[in-house]
């Protein structure tokens, strides 16, 4: 049994490989694929999730297990994960992965590969709510996709906001703002959602026409990040119809008020990427792509890291 660090996933994985990957098993291994809706529980101190895959054409076999913290002191601690690459005849671990850099980079991974299809060709500005790993991991990912000329980033404390927008342009060698959240939802022609927040962080009726969102932070019920108007502007893509009406918050409590109906919902990932649904019908429309995690983009990126060298 092989195991895998952070710093050899860091070392081994390469961005534009995930997102490749992604995009090939949404849309060719999905039908054949097991994906049970992921099993969390409540803890003291957190949420713990399950998160099985197993593909029946491809014999692939793989779980994550993760914990979200709810009281960590430090923002960039919250999540711990580790994922189980398993043969396929025993259920034995043959691969051993810590997975928290590898959750970070297959959600953004995900997140370019709906914006590849989704956003327009003309976007210049990428607009990221939150200041955490997944923040930095789509300010890494989605420039691999698209030319984007502007960053704006918007967190809950203005100083650590400033900061950030300052290590991330040095990275990027690109100019990155430190914005309101008023000019974040206004200014970006795609804006990814990358936070803890139990609640809509801006007003929907600021987004411009022709945006794309990524929605990425909240995977529980009763947690969202954007609010009723934005979810009725937008023409929706889930990674999951039943993960999305199981844990999606900034879904189901507009679903669940009457405000939109399940047709709101036009596509899921394997849909959109197999050409099956047709979600942009104009520049003018507005996306968004609700993500809580799917576990066949864990497995596609364990898989890639088993081939290379240890």
């Amino acid at each position: 049994m092989r195991t895998l660090s952070e710093d050899d996933v860091k070392a081994s994985i390469d961005p534009k490989r995930i997102i490749a990957a992604v995009e090939e098993a949404f849309r060719d291994r999905y039908p054949t694929t097991l994906i049970p809706v992921r099993m969390q529980m409540d803890l003291a101190d957190g949420v713990f999730l399950v998160m099985p895959c197993y593909d029946r054409a491809g014999r692939a076999l793989g779980m994550k297990l993760a914990m979200v913290s709810q009281h960590a002191s430090d923002a960039n601690e919250k999540v711990h994960a580790t994922y189980l690459l398993l043969d396929i005849k025993s259920g034995a671990p043959s691969l051993v992965i810590s997975a928290r850099y590898l959750t970070e980079i297959r959600t953004a991974a995900t997140s370019a590969v709906v914006t590849k299809i989704l956003a327009r060709q003309d976007v210049l500005v990428l607009g990221v709510f939150g200041t955490g790993r997944q923040a930095r991991a789509h300010l890494r990912v989605l420039p691999l996709i698209r030319r984007f000329e502007r960053f704006l980033v918007s967190g809950s404390d203005s100083g650590r906001s400033r900061e950030f927008a300052e290590e991330m342009a040095r990275e990027l060698s690109a100019p990155v703002e430190a914005v309101c959240s008023k000019i974040c939802a206004a200014e970006s022609d795609v804006l990814c959602t990358c936070t803890t927040s139990r609640t809509p962080l801006f007003d929907g009726n600021l987004l411009r026409p022709g945006t794309h969102l990524n929605l990425v932070g909240a995977f529980q019920p009763h947690t969202r990040e954007v609010d009723d108007v934005t979810v009725r502007r937008s023409r929706i893509v889930v990674d999951t119809y039943e993960g999305a009406l199981a844990e999606a918050g900034d879904l189901l409590i507009p679903l669940s008020q009457g405000l939109i109906t399940r047709n709101h919902i036009l596509s899921d990932l394997h849909e959109l990427v197999s050409g099956k649904k047709n979600v942009r019908g104009s520049a003018r429309d507005i996306s968004l792509f609700k993500s809580v995690g799917c576990a066949l983009e864990d497995l596609v990126t364990a898989e890639l890291l088993a081939g290379e060298p240890a």
